[in-house]
């Protein structure tokens, strides 16, 4: 499902990298290339997206980083992500990708 959405993302002209696991996906960020939204599964091996989610937000250079929850999660459980945007699957790829052109693609984020 991960390279999917990557190839997907691609195909759609976004640069998309992917990480395997929370861990991975944190020692990605750290190294400074920030992307400009981040697609969280909940579901991974290793570091799950909670606790990625929870690291994230306690990291003052990557807290900002807007996040898209894809999960098949109750809806109302919803709020503990903060100003994450939830999606639950089965996905609607329409919604996503003009989530992902609204964050990716407007010029008044460049000013923030």
């Amino acid at each position: 499902m991960r390279e999917m959405m990557a190839q997907m993302l691609t195909l759609e002209g976004f640069d998309a990298g992917t990480a395997a696991n929370g861990r991975d996906a944190l020692q990605y960020l750290q190294q400074g290339d920030l992307p400009e939204l981040i697609l969280l599964d909940l579901m991974m091996p290793v570091m799950d997206g909670w606790e990625f989610r929870r690291l994230q937000q306690e990291d003052p250079a990557l807290a900002k980083l807007p996040v898209i929850v894809l999960s098949a999660l109750d809806p109302t459980r919803a709020a503990e992500f903060g100003d994450a945007v939830v999606l639950t699957k089965p996905l609607d790829f329409d919604r996503l990708l003009g989530l992902v052109r609204q964050y990716c693609e407007d010029p008044a984020r460049d000013q923030n």
